[in-house]
């Protein structure tokens, strides 16, 4: 992304206090989010078969994945660089299906082409936190039904104030609660290559598509 999207960034600006977005002046956002819950689990669950794709793959990218949960510490500028990556990558990346894109039903990837649909927004966003230096442990790929009730992929960051998330249909950065979707299952904390079951309603449909 630094080289693909970086020229984007200017075009994606940062949202802070008494600022907007640059491509949406209504969008207004506290400087500090606010403390949100923490999403429950309920046990291991089956792992989607694009992140077993993906593996197959990108294998470096889950190779050690069994670790000590960590949850991130929300400073200022923990906040920030959150907003700006959301910013970049939902800018930088043109929306298609997998179908179309690919000519499969679902492949997990890092949108290199530009092109994807939300789980390449989630793996492109939480490489590039993971490269500014925040844990792998609390950036965790999550499934949701979304407002029209359809599969999707969202980004949960899981930190001291409460699990908030990054979304390719929502500018602002929400905590989960607040986002209307019913969540299904993400990443564990303690292993990147299991999933655990969120309360939260009936499960997607293995594909998230959009």
């Amino acid at each position: 992304m630094k080289t693909a999207y970086g020229a984007l960034a200017a075009a994606a600006a940062l949202v802070i206090a008494g600022e907007a977005f640059a491509g949406s002046p209504q969008m207004k956002i506290a400087a500090y989010p606010p403390v949100a819950s923490q999403a429950l689990t309920l046990g291991e669950t089956k792992t989607p078969i694009g992140w077993i794709d993906f593996c197959q793959r990108y294998p470096r990218e889950c190779v050690g994945a069994r670790s000590a949960a960590r949850d991130i510490q929300m400073t200022p500028q923990v906040w920030r660089l959150l907003f700006r990556v959301n910013a970049e990558v939902n800018a930088a990346i043109e929306p298609v299906s997998d179908m179309d894109h690919w000519g499969v039903v679902e492949r997990w990837d890092f949108a290199e082409d530009g092109k994807g649909d939300c789980e390449e927004y989630v793996l492109v966003k939480r490489r590039e936190l993971i490269a500014a230096g925040l844990p792998a442990q609390a950036l965790l790929v999550t499934v949701v039904r979304d407002k029209k009730n359809e599969g999707h992929a969202v980004l949960t960051v899981k930190t001291d104030r409460g699990d908030f998330i990054l979304d390719n249909q929502e500018e602002a950065i929400l905590p989960w609660a607040a986002t209307g979707y019913r969540f299904s299952k993400r990443q564990s904390q303690e292993n990147q290559n299991m999933w655990v079951d969120l309360q939260g309603g009936p499960a997607p449909s293995a594909t998230a598509a959009r």
